[in-house]
């Protein structure tokens, strides 16, 4: 994907997840996800955080050892949908500014281009938007350009999640399966 195309898969899967936070229910937020360690709080939590560490990479070139525990623990306060509203919009405004995808960004693993980076942050949306469907009972079918471009990022590096202990064990997907389901297959979900 060029630069325009990664940054508006980004945004729409940015706003699909932050759809399913406005649809969480006020009992909900510590129902079971997909995520056998996380709640749905815990999940929203997590995605919310990954934003509020892009501007700190990407605007301010800062490394993991710089940002420190600044974003550890609960980011969600008593209004989580606006944390995660106003995570999302500087996460997208940190990726869009000029130059930004060009940059190399300091991450947990090494150094990395920013567009690549962004990418990865588009797949981590989408898988975790149908998390949070399934966890909350909205719609789990998401958009086939979403899924096919999550898919597309995260074939090439799936095998190396599923050793990682990070992620269960991929599951085969039927041979006639679309992108959402071969997609949830190698990360170890069940559509």
């Amino acid at each position: 994907m060029n630069h325009d195309e990664i940054l508006r898969t980004h945004g729409e899967a940015l706003k699909l997840f932050g759809n399913r936070v406005h649809a969480v229910g006020d009992d909900q937020w510590e129902d079971p996800t997909p995520c056998t360690e996380w709640s749905v709080r815990d999940l929203v939590n997590h995605l919310t955080a990954e934003q509020l560490w892009v501007p700190r990479l990407v605007r301010d070139g800062a490394t993991i050892a710089q940002v420190g525990t600044d974003l550890d623990g609960d980011q969600l306060g008593v209004d989580p949908a606006s944390v995660w509203d106003r995570a999302a919009v500087a996460a997208v405004a940190a990726f869009s500014a000029p130059g930004a995808m060009n940059r190399t960004v300091h991450l947990s693993y090494g150094t990395s281009p920013a567009d690549a980076y962004c990418a990865q942050m588009m797949a981590d949306a989408v898988v975790h938007a149908w998390d949070l469907s399934r966890a909350i009972g909205a719609d789990e079918q998401l958009p086939d350009h979403l899924a096919t471009a999550a898919l597309r990022e995260v074939e090439p590096y799936a095998p190396g999640l599923g050793a990682s202990g990070l992620f269960a064990p991929a599951i085969e997907p039927p041979a006639d399966a679309d992108d959402l389901t071969r997609l949830l297959g190698l990360l170890g979900r069940r559509p």
